[in-house]
């Protein structure tokens, strides 16, 4: 166990620090202090240490957006929609080996826990629009994953052009995401 989270800890910092082209098997190896043939006894490529990575993250994201649904009063689309920006924003300011990650699609296995974190997310976001009455119910679930498709798209393009996310690209996100859920409005 000890040897699996310095590995981890070693590819959360290399991920942060260099990017993650630099964060290879043989770097996180060799940060870890374990060899790199070593390295294969506890994970069998770099994509299920990345995937490992990623599910720590998506574990600690979820409480986060859950609890600024739930502790909010939503009283408009754009309340809701922050309620899912400002939270995933943040962590992505504060968790940089994430953003490398979650906008790399170098790997189907990280590719395919994002888009599962998004449907679950707009799936738990769409029943809350609909309960508190700011979507009407016959809105389809459709509406709701797209816009979490186009909120990571603007996401990316923000944590591409600053490390910090560019304000002027989020904004932007929330205008156009709340706008488009304002035409499903109840």
């Amino acid at each position: 166990m000890e040897r699996r989270r310095a590995i981890l800890d070693a590819a959360e910092a290399l991920l942060a620090e260099q990017g993650y082209e630099a964060a290879t098997l043989k770097a996180v190896g060799e940060r870890a202090g374990i060899p790199i043939a070593s390295m294969y006894h506890y994970f069998s490529d770099r994509h299920q240490v990345d995937a490992e990575l990623l599910q720590h993250h998506l574990r600690e994201i979820e409480p986060l957006i859950s609890a600024a649904l739930e502790d909010s009063e939503l009283p408009s689309l754009r309340a809701a929609a922050d309620a899912v920006i400002d939270p995933l924003r943040n962590y992505f300011r504060g968790h940089p080996s994430c953003v490398e990650l979650w906008f790399s699609g170098r790997s189907e296995t990280v590719t395919d826990l994002v888009r599962e974190f998004d449907a679950a997310q707009a799936e738990r976001f769409w029943h809350l629009l609909v309960e508190r009455g700011l979507v009407s119910a016959g809105t389809p679930r459709l509406v709701l994953q797209l816009a979490f498709e186009v909120g990571n798209r603007l996401f990316d393009i923000a944590f591409r052009q600053s490390p910090a996310g560019d304000d002027t690209t989020i904004d932007e996100a929330r205008r156009m995401v709340t706008a488009y859920l304002e035409t499903y409005s109840a």
